[in-house]
């Protein structure tokens, strides 16, 4: 059974050169050959180009919306070409509306490639990394600019290792219920508002919006700071989610699973994310239930699903009795 979240998510189409720069520059190793010229240009796919084959003139499925890099087997290229061929085919290549050049491996591009890359409003850059490994890093960094991203009300935990969110109706005790659990050595991503961010549709992230991170709202209490007051370790600045938690008033418990047998998911940005249902009454220890509730989502991932294997045992005992 499946929960889906009609929440409004976003996804970046595209990132300006200047951003890429100014984000990323120090750690790509990147430096400005020239002027920043084409700093307004947009990147639209993230991923990286080798322009090896355009270079050479053939420009059929050209990815002209990526970052190009220019390796060795690119700088050689162009290096053993004549003069007139090496400006045209560069030419070619900067009139293709693309939104930034890269040399890597410290290599720097001639004066007069440097002025028709200008001239044509493209910015080059030089990176002393391999190609291999630019390509790689950029990726990644590209990868998650570009990832959908929307935002859950809930709170987010993690509980030995386990990313939770603890979501219900305001009122419900998911603070009250975080507090418990970082009480008992787990760590606070987001209260209230957890932003997530799908990598590769494969995975959520979930962090805390920038103003509210490091703090909870407490009923009664007001606004706390959680490092504060319980130390370093009671925060994490993102963390994956592997279990959504819903508090639910006791009156709704007989609609709720008992067994487990009926797995239930929770949909955010198209990925199911296992789900679980827990009633909410006065004296019932919701921190530890959530806790138990990680953990054993923790066991699951190892291949123990208790509710399946004590199923099994029944059918066994079943299967005996009937033949005897």
């Amino acid at each position: 059974m499946s929960t889906k979240k009609g929440s409004k998510k976003k996804q970046g189409n595209s990132l300006s050169v200047k951003e890429f720069f100014e984000r990323y520059g120090d750690e790509l190793g990147l430096s400005l050959h020239g002027s920043d010229v084409g700093f307004e240009r947009l990147i639209k796919e993230p991923t990286i180009n080798r322009p090896g084959l355009a270079l050479a003139g053939f420009f059929t499925y050209f990815a002209f919306r990526r970052i190009q890099v220019i390796g060795n087997s690119e700088s050689s290229y162009l290096n053993n070409l004549r003069l007139e061929d090496r400006v045209k085919h560069f030419q070619d290549l900067c009139n293709r509306n693309i939104p930034c050049i890269i040399v890597s491996r410290g290599k720097k591009l001639s004066d007069e490639l440097i002025a028709i890359a200008e001239a044509s409003g493209i910015s080059v850059f030089n990176t002393n990394m391999i190609s291999m490994k630019f390509i790689n890093a950029a990726t990644i960094r590209l990868e998650w600019n570009f990832a959908p991203v929307t935002s859950e009300h809930g709170c987010m935990v993690d509980v030995q290792g386990i990313g939770v969110m603890v979501r219900g109706s305001s009122g419900a005790g998911k603070s009250e219920c975080v507090l418990g659990l970082i009480e008992r050595g787990a760590s606070l991503v987001a209260d209230d508002i957890t932003r997530f961010r799908a990598i590769e549709g494969r995975e959520l992230i979930g962090s805390a919006p920038n103003a509210g991170r490091y703090h909870m709202e407490v009923r009664g209490l007001g606004i706390i700071n959680v490092p504060a007051l319980f130390g370093v370790a009671s925060m994490r600045v993102e963390k994956r989610l592997d279990l959504v938690v819903t508090l639910k008033p006791v009156e709704q418990a007989n609609e709720m699973e008992r067994v487990g047998i009926r797995k239930k998911t929770y949909e955010i940005l198209g990925i199911k994310v296992p789900h679980v249902e827990l009633p909410v009454a006065p004296g019932r220890d919701m921190a530890g239930l959530v806790e138990v509730a990680a953990l054993d989502q923790k066991l699951k991932t190892f291949g123990h699903d208790s509710a399946v294997e004590f199923d099994k045992k029944l059918l066994k005992i079943m299967a005996q009795r009937r033949l005897s």
